[in-house]
């Protein structure tokens, strides 16, 4: 756009920022009640309705105790305990305690019977206030819901949750460090049948509030269950618009007819394991070319029409240094990639074990992402363009206002705990590749204010689409906005995300077709999204923030939060094996042993080829060797290791000492030798010195 184009927007912003005051004073008289739409048996809730669980710091809340808790976990497995007493008594939970120490956010705990535990929340004190400070208040309480949610202390008890997970097996092509699930290494293999299938996918559209969810299906490896097509075309079925799959992406590689038949089948979105650049980084993962698998997954899924996700596991040691460089991928991509997610560390499942040496050499938070991005790409201030995920479930609650009370489904809402997940918004210029964080060029904080007094007066979709414009220019700056950007743009972008209009820019339902795909494909601008989100561990568990997570997982149990299925008391471990579907031994009789690969070895691909844009420095860099460096073991296998060669090497040298002991005593009671006191080894005396004659000294015997 040229200056005087840019001069033009700036009048108009000004008029509307008149304009707006105008508006809001007429807003204020006698605001609407709020509808109770037919997805919700209760209320939208007003901004000032809505609960928020204590934040701030120093604050209390319930924990677990990292030791305790898999003790009892065991006993359970072992039946030596009913699974009810998760339901009916708190188990393995302490208090917790929330500080400030030294500059960084930690939570601290005592157990009565294992001590004292610490860990970090946070590198950046002022970071963790705005996250919160941010947070809008949580969902809708979840209601019809008893059926699916009963699950004692760990019950979900907001919302309805963004991205439902149903895992399919837990059977992997893999063997991953780390692995939160411990896929391959339980003993048994539990594997969901077609019928399972349909009921989680049937119980979930009861809860209310109803609302639009992503449905992710996950493993193991979800391509391994002989339903994963199936359970894709079920989903969308029953009203799923996005319909995802969590998976290493080593099948997708190998095959450009099973990304079609996905895409068919309504698949939306692929979760990609993306750890980092160039296959040094991903090697910690044991296979031997998987970066170059994750660059032919990428593009057989998105010639096939599926939209790609990279989902990167950072860890301290292992590759933080990528960060910049994944998100700098993306930027060089900007048709491929819309959104990346960054998951820090969870120590569980195969790590749950871990010493406090790695653990706290290995952690890494949601403000070490923050900075990171930062001071490896240049962009985003870690207190202006990140803000709680949760953020956006005010433009969420504007959404369902404008599609009013008689919507099928509600508009998907993150209303998870601050401290679960972060993102930054950066808009991309397809073309030029120019990239500026959204909130640089829109105040964001008084946007949402702003949005919210439109909520609360409830003045029906005309108005409110009125009222969430003049805010949008009234908060928007075009002289720090991307080069070509415009305001009919940002409407646009607006528009296109909430569906407030009815313009169409291709359909993401389920009858949705592959002209509709190159529609929406046909946007210059590419809305970058970056999120974090950090799964708990027992050494940082939250009871708030389970009791309003938005990725529950369905299992023949009901609906359980993804912390408290994956770590917490560890629901997994004990559903898996209440409904495991065979023994390993038995199941490869059955079916045979698929293909794992593991130990360095190498994915075939039938065909090779893309046309992404690679940055080969960071193709061709190596490993990162900090671990390495300061002798700290890099995964749980590693560390074991180490444990038993510590072990061999204290038993032999016990066993050396003993024989020695041994020795003696034979010497003394069979060979009748007497100890000799003050004996000492020869050739521990240091040779005489020479005497040197002094001249007027007599010499002995003269």
């Amino acid at each position: 756009m040229s200056k005087a184009s840019k001069l033009a927007e700036n009048v108009l912003v000004y008029a509307a920022k008149g304009a707006w005051e105008v508006f809001e004073r007429v807003n204020r008289i006698n605001p609407n009640p709020s509808i109770t739409p037919k997805w919700s048996d209760k209320p939208l809730l007003k901004s000032w309705q809505k609960e928020k669980p204590p934040l701030g710091w120093p604050r209390s809340t319930d924990s677990l105790c990292p030791k305790c808790v898999p003790e009892i976990r065991q006993q359970i497995l072992d039946g030596k305990l009913p699974h009810e007493v998760l339901l009916n008594e708190k188990v393995g939970e302490i208090k917790a305690t929330i500080i400030e120490r030294d500059g960084q956010i930690l939570m601290v705990k005592d157990c009565p019977k294992h001590g004292h535990f610490e860990d970090l929340m946070s590198t950046d004190p002022a970071f963790f206030k705005h996250l919160e400070e941010s947070f809008p208040g949580r969902d809708i309480r979840a209601h019809n819901d008893e059926k699916l949610h009963n699950h004692g202390t760990s019950t979900v008890t907001h919302g309805r949750g963004s991205v439902l997970t149903i895992d399919l097996t837990n059977r992997c092509n893999m063997m991953c460090d780390p692995c939160f699930m411990d896929a391959n290494q339980v003993g048994f293999v539990h594997e969901l049948t077609w019928d399972e299938i349909k009921t989680m996918l049937d119980n979930a559209i009861t809860i209310k509030p109803r609302r639009q969810m992503s449905v992710q299906f996950s493993g193991g490896e979800p391509t391994l269950s002989p339903y994963f097509l199936d359970a894709v075309a079920y989903a969308r079925k029953v009203g799923y618009n996005s319909v995802q799959a969590a998976t290493n992406g080593i099948e997708f590689a190998k095959s450009k007819e099973l990304c079609r038949a996905a895409c068919e089948a309504g698949l939306r979105y692929v979760y990609l394991q993306f750890d980092g650049i160039g296959n040094a980084a991903n090697s910690h993962r044991k296979v031997g070319n998987l970066f170059d698998v994750k660059l032919q997954a990428i593009a057989n899924l998105h010639e096939a029409g599926v939209d790609i996700v990279p989902v990167t596991t950072i860890i301290n040691g292992i590759n933080n240094e990528q960060v910049g460089r994944i998100v700098e991928f993306a930027l060089d991509n900007p048709r491929t990639i819309n959104f990346l997610s960054f998951q820090p560390v969870s120590f569980t499942g195969r790590d749950e074990d871990i010493s406090d040496d790695r653990r706290l050499a290995q952690r890494y938070t949601l403000s070490h992402l923050a900075h990171d991005v930062k001071d490896q790409t240049g962009l985003g201030e870690p207190v202006r363009d990140w803000f709680p995920i949760s953020f956006m479930s005010t433009f969420s609650d504007w959404a369902d206002n404008v599609h009013g009370p008689n919507n099928d489904w509600g508009q998907l809402s993150c209303g998870c705990h601050p401290n679960c997940g972060i993102g930054m918004a950066l808009m991309i210029d397809k073309e030029t590749k120019e990239a500026v964080p959204v909130t640089a060029f829109i105040n964001a904080n008084r946007l949402a204010k702003d949005v919210a007094k439109v909520n609360d007066a409830a003045r029906g979709k005309v108005l409110s689409i009125v009222g969430i414009g003049l805010a949008l220019l009234r908060n928007y700056d075009p002289f720090k906005a991307p080069t070509h950007f415009k305001i009919s743009d940002m409407m646009a972008k607006m528009d296109k995300t909430f569906g407030a209009s009815g313009k169409n820019y291709g359909k993401v339902t389920g009858d949705r077709t592959a002209d509709d795909i190159k529609l929406r494909r046909q946007d210059r601008w590419n809305f970058l999204f970056i999120a974090g989100m950090w799964f708990q561990d027992l050494f940082n568990y939250d009871f708030r923030r389970t009791e309003q997570c938005i990725i529950p997982y369905a299992t023949q149990e009901g609906e359980i939060s993804f912390c408290a299925y994956n770590t917490g008391v560890g629901w997994r471990n004990i559903i898996e094996k209440m409904h495991m579907t065979a023994t390993l031994t038995k199941w490869y009789e059955e079916h045979g042993r698929h293909e794992i690969f593991a130990g360095g070895k190498k994915v075939g691909m039938a065909q090779q080829g893309h046309n992404l844009d690679l940055n080969m420095q960071h193709v061709n860099a190596e490993a990162n060797h900090t671990l390495d460096d300061l002798g700290i073991a890099k995964n749980a296998r590693e560390e074991k290791l180490r444990a038993r060669d510590e072990k061999i090497k204290f038993e032999k040298v016990k066993a050396d000492a003993e024989s020695l002991r041994m020795a003696k005593l034979y010497r003394e009671h069979v060979l009748g030798e007497k100890p000799v006191e003050g004996l000492v080894r020869l050739d521990s005396i240091a040779p005489a010195k020479p005497v040197t004659q002094r001249a007027e000294e007599p010499v002995a015997g003269d």
